[in-house]
């Protein structure tokens, strides 16, 4: 039968296989060109939201053009001046003192997170009564919008605020603080403020993470004799590591566009000590009315940040690849 079948074949006019042939191409452009309509609406919202801003940033970037110098946008190519704006903004001691200001209250704040929500996350993986409740409790703050969450430190850290009330009963002295007016305490301030919102987000990646770990491995190993610092080390951190890095990259990407609570709480001050990059193109951008050359530090900072993050990124892709081996 397989023979007559092959002899049917091969007796089948050419023009006809031709055709069968044509028809296959055709059906596999008509799926081509489909797939191509379905992700079409996608590919322009990209371009509207990501790509036009980005070139239209650059593009003021490399010129002197403000909006008190009057006509639109468009038309700063008529203020070219080859991007001078990077020139003096590399010599600009302010730019640079915030993004130092921007690394070090990231640098405290971001790690504060990470292990108190680790701990936090260790906790729940035991059952106790009332978990659901604590539960929704240690959420509660990333759920609160970061303008309210700054207005409530604000309040909260006035010198006659509550802070200084409950260390007044505490000490039994008249205790009065000047959180937010002095030049270090100001930056703890605004750390605790970035701490107690943002650490409920570092609890919930990590016990993801923490909850990905095979409970009979954990067992066998209890069994076994193995030390908590053991279990965590050579059956949790393997799994975890993924988990962690990514959070750590998501949160400190975050943190780096601090910006609300700290405009809320200190305005920057006193004296540009709690001026973060966010803080300082905001002044720059809509006090200064310099557009231009916010948008070259806005360029600086991106180039940075995407150099930072690949870096920061690589042990993630450096186990991807041991997986695929």
């Amino acid at each position: 039968m397989s023979q007559s079948l092959s002899t049917a074949a091969q007796s089948e006019p050419a023009g006809q296989t031709k055709e069968k042939g044509w028809e296959k191409f055709i059906g596999m452009r008509n799926t081509t060109n489909f797939t191509r309509m379905l992700i079409l609406p996608a590919q322009l919202l990209l371009i509207a939201v990501v790509i036009f801003p980005l070139l239209m940033e650059v593009y003021l970037s490399l010129t002197s053009w403000a909006p008190t110098m009057g006509g639109v946008w468009w038309d700063s190519y008529k203020f070219w001046d080859w991007g001078k704006n990077y020139g003096e903004l590399f010599q600009d001691k302010a730019f640079w003192m915030s993004i130092w200001r921007t690394i070090l209250i990231v640098g405290i704040a971001v790690p504060l997170e990470f292990f108190l929500g680790l701990g936090i996350a260790f906790l729940f993986l035991e059952e106790f009564r009332g978990k659901g409740i604590f539960h929704t409790i240690t959420l509660t703050p990333m759920m609160v919008v970061p303008a309210v969450a700054g207005y409530m430190f604000f309040m909260l850290f006035q010198i006659e605020g509550p802070i200084n009330a409950m260390l007044s009963m505490v000490t039994g002295l008249d205790v009065t603080i000047p959180w937010l007016s002095h030049q270090y305490l100001s930056v703890v301030s605004v750390i605790l403020a970035d701490v107690w919102q943002w650490t409920p987000l570092m609890f919930l990646i990590l016990l993801s993470g923490l909850l990905a770990v095979p409970e009979d491995q954990l067992k066998a190993a209890t069994i076994l004799g193995a030390s908590f610092w053991h279990k965590f080390r050579y059956l949790m951190w393997p799994i975890m590591k993924p988990v962690v890095v990514i959070a750590l990259v998501l949160r400190f990407m975050e943190a780096i566009k601090i910006f609300d609570s700290i405009m809320l709480m200190t305005a920057g001050g006193p004296a540009r000590a709690t001026e973060t990059i966010s803080v300082y193109m905001y002044k720059i951008a809509f006090q200064n009315i310099r557009w231009s050359y916010a948008a070259a530090a806005a360029i600086v900072i991106l180039v940075i940040m995407t150099i930072v993050a690949t870096y920061a990124l690589k042990p993630l892709q450096a186990g991807q690849a041991d997986d695929e081996f």
